[in-house]
């Protein structure tokens, strides 16, 4: 098996005295796509905001490969966090920019913060975000302004920032959320290559069952802020979707997919 890049140990999170997370562990190796269930409210946001560091944990461990994070300070806790990449529901794209300046953006962690804000970048940096760009199929878009871009192209910019940002671990924050099901499907297949050629670790929030059966390596389910499954997807039976959503007998498990010797694709 790939060795671990991100170990998530025993982790919690209280918020005004409610908790949020309690003692969440999980692991996601180089080359693996980890899908993350849960209803609203089951913490799943709150996971990530603290794995990335965008909200202090009270209690547990972040580590990325050998190094905790929650014991990093100035430019060590900087240097770490340009190896996670963030993508969001909502693409966090600069609208009013084209699609080539929003994925150079991706570079503001390993070069001076003077050439992102006046747009002059080297030329390894240019083709770096050229070949992101190209990598997710928008090469002819480059010059085209976000916001003009359909949200499913927009989604795919911001995967090609954080390959530019050349990120180890893609933390995906309901990437699909906004997306039409054909455009959702094919963002979490681009995830998933992208996984697989270059050894990146992707934890992905999502709450469509089908979606993550159908390009998750592994499922872990939140419920009540603590892991109540961690399953591959051809284990994730109906009785795993009622520990983490609930009894909903009108929302069945898909059937995995299966080759001609009955093992499952995913």
């Amino acid at each position: 098996m790939a060795r671990a890049l991100l170990c998530v140990d025993r982790l919690s999170k209280a918020y005004a005295g409610r908790t949020v997370l309690d003692a969440v562990s999980l692991s996601v190796a180089s080359g693996e796509v980890v899908a993350v269930l849960g209803a609203s409210g089951a913490g799943k946001t709150t996971l990530f905001r603290c794995i990335a560091g965008l909200a202090a944990i009270d209690a547990g461990s972040v580590h990325l490969d050998d190094t905790p994070l929650q014991a990093l300070r100035g430019r060590a806790l900087a240097a770490a966090r340009r190896d996670i990449g963030l993508v969001f529901q909502q693409h966090n794209l600069v609208r009013r920019l084209d699609a080539l300046d929003n994925v150079l953006a991706g570079r503001l962690g390993r070069v001076p913060a003077w050439r992102v804000i006046l747009r002059r970048f080297a030329g390894a940096d240019l083709s770096r975000a050229v070949a992101a760009l190209d990598r997710v199929g928008l090469i002819e878009h480059a010059h085209q302004r976000a916001d003009t871009l359909s949200g499913g192209q927009q989604q795919r910019v911001a995967i090609a920032r954080v390959l530019a940002q050349e990120s180890r671990i893609i933390l995906a924050d309901e990437p699909v959320a906004s997306l039409d099901p054909v455009t959702a499907a094919a963002t979490l297949a681009l995830l998933r290559g992208l996984a697989r050629e270059r050894g990146i670790g992707v934890l992905c929030n999502l709450h469509q069952v089908d979606l993550a059966l159908g390009h998750a390596d592994r499922i872990v389910g939140l419920a009540g802020g603590r892991i109540v499954v961690d399953a591959q997807p051809g284990t994730f039976d109906g009785a795993a979707r009622t520990r983490v959503f609930g009894d909903l007998p009108d929302a069945p498990i898909p059937a995995p997919v299966t080759d001609r010797s009955g093992a499952v694709l995913h």
